[in-house]
Parts: C-alpha cells; sequence; structure tokens
C-alpha cells in the first residue's frame, strides 16, 4: 500500500508554527535550515496518527486536545546519541576534584548526589556509576544516587531496563566488566540489579520547575543546550548553578559554553568544566 505521507511537504507557515510551539515547550531552536529534517522526523506521526497532511498535523498539537502528542513531537524532534565514557577529561576532573570530598562525606553518613540532566539512553549515568564506584567502591553502602532526566520518555524507559549491545559497550572500560552481566538475548548485556538501583531515571523538561530540592556534587549537561537558543540557555545557566554543591562541578558538552559565566554565578575551569564563582580553585 502506497504510504500517503510519503510526499507531504512541510510548508514554512507550518514550520514556523510547529517551530513555535516546539521553543515554547522545550527551548528547542528549530532554525528555518531545519525544516526538512523536521518534515523528515514527524512524517511518522503523521502515519502513527493516520494524517495525510502537516496541516492537520500542526492543528492537532496546537489544541488543548493535543498535550499528549506535543511529548512524542519533542521526542521525535531531539537527537539522542551518547556513548559510554565519551569526555574522559570530564571523568578525570571529578576523580580529582570532587571525589574527595564525596568520600568524605559518605564516610559522614551525608548525601552524596550527582545529576545527570539530558541523560539520553542512560550510557551516561551508568558511565559516571562505574567510573566513581571503581575508584571509590565505599560509595556503593552510602548514601549515593545519581538522577538521571531526560524529556523523552522513550530514552528514559530504555536507561531504567539498562539494557545496550556489546557494540555499544566496547567503550567500558576492562575495570568496570564485573558491572555488567549477559542476557538472554545474544549480543546484549545488562547494568547489574544492584546498581540500576542506584540511579533513578526521570521524565524532566529543563524549563519546567525542578521538583529537586538538595545541591548535587557534579552535574553533567552535555549535548543539551546546544539546541537551545542564547536567551534560553541564559535562564537555565542560574538554576544549575543554584542547583550544584558549592564543591562541585557542571560539566557541558564538548561544543558548548557559558559566556561571561561569572554573571551565572559559575567559574571556568578547564575545558567545558564549570565551578561556583567563589569557589576555591587553587586545589
Amino acid at each position: 500500500m502506497r504510504d500517503a505521507t510519503a510526499n507531504q511537504e512541510l510548508d514554512e507557515g507550518i514550520f514556523d508554527t510547529l517551530a513555535a510551539l516546539a521553543y515554547s515547550e522545550s527551548g528547542l531552536n528549530l532554525v528555518p535550515e531545519k525544516r526538512l529534517m523536521v518534515q523528515s522526523r514527524l512524517r511518522h506521526r503523521l502515519r502513527a496518527l493516520s494524517m495525510r497532511d502537516f496541516a492537520s498535523y500542526a492543528a492537532l498539537v496546537t489544541s488543548a486536545d493535543g498535550v499528549p502528542e506535543r511529548r512524542h513531537m519533542i521526542s521525535a524532534l531531539t537527537t539522542n546519541v551518547s556513548h559510554f565514557f565519551r569526555e574522559p577529561h570530564h571523568f578525570a576532573l571529578l576523580t580529582e576534584r570532587v571525589m574527595p570530598v564525596m568520600q568524605a562525606k559518605a564516610r559522614a553518613g551525608e548525601r552524596v548526589r550527582v545529576w545527570s540532566a539530558g541523560c539520553s539512553n542512560g550510557q551516561e549515568p551508568y558511565s559516571i556509576l562505574m567510573h566513581l564506584l571503581m575508584h571509590a567502591p565505599d560509595l556503593a553502602e552510602a548514601d549515593f544516587r545519581i538522577l538521571a532526566t531526560d524529556i523523552d520518555p522513550r530514552v528514559v524507559a530504555h536507561g531504567v531496563a539498562g539494557r545496550y549491545s556489546t557494540q555499544q559497550t566496547a567503550a567500558v572500560p576492562q575495570g568496570a566488566a564485573d558491572f555488567l552481566v549477559p542476557t538472554d538475548v545474544p549480543g546484549t548485556i545488562q547494568i547489574r540489579d544492584d546498581l540500576r538501583a542506584l540511579v533513578s531515571f526521570r521524565e524532566l523538561n529543563l524549563l519546567s520547575d525542578w521538583p529537586m530540592k538538595g545541591r548535587f556534587d557534579a552535574i553533567f549537561c552535555r549535548n543539551v543546550v546546544i539546541y537551545f537558543d542564547v536567551a534560553t540557555q541564559e535562564k537555565l545557566w542560574p538554576r544549575f548553578a543554584r542547583a550544584l554543591a558549592p564543591h562541585g562541578l557542571f560539566f557541558l558538552g564538548h561544543s558548548e559554553r557559558v559566556i561571561s559565566p561569572g554573571a551565572f554565578g559559575l567559574n571556568c575551569i578547564g575545558p567545558t568544566t564549570y565551578a561556583h564563582a567563589g569557589a576555591d580553585q587553587r586545589r
């Protein structure tokens, strides 16, 4: 049967409507050059809803009845690509500057918390977990948890399951091999149950309210804000600074920067790495 949506084109006016909605809902900055990408990614939503054109789809998602579909739209428009143990310099700084404080807090019975904001399919928070437990195994017995959040419910569910192909886990260092167990599906592995229990996956839109009350010893928000315009980024920086413990570090992706970080309560201490502006940087 011929796919009625295959030749449907997203005209400029409807693109503008969808782009404005994506921006207001999630901060996604869809410039006109992204029109063909949006057209391609939303065609499958037209098929799923048995809609023949983008005009009908735009009418749905901008209506009160279309609120649930907006989540599917945002999921379709965001790119969920991740890798285990990417950007190793961040893990080196985590070990050098934050881990000693984490261990001291753990020994004192205090809470230790890390946030992976924009966690995608879970490879980032599990990398953080494995790295910390390789270097500080005592954290597993302490009040230690990692919060992993993403706007896309599909990747949150993937992270909860903790199943990955052996190709995806090729970058996991040998020292973390014991953290992985085989599954009943050939070519796949799973993060050990006791380790997955240390990571809490939650759906969260960074532009909405953050329900977390305590501060984090480290925050990873890598390859997320690249999709936001400067105005949206500048609304987020002070929020991240307030969520960061005084000794903590805030990590961005390799192509992301905080312009004038001091204005937002942050101080750059290394490649895409930030601390509180008032923190002691002599260590």
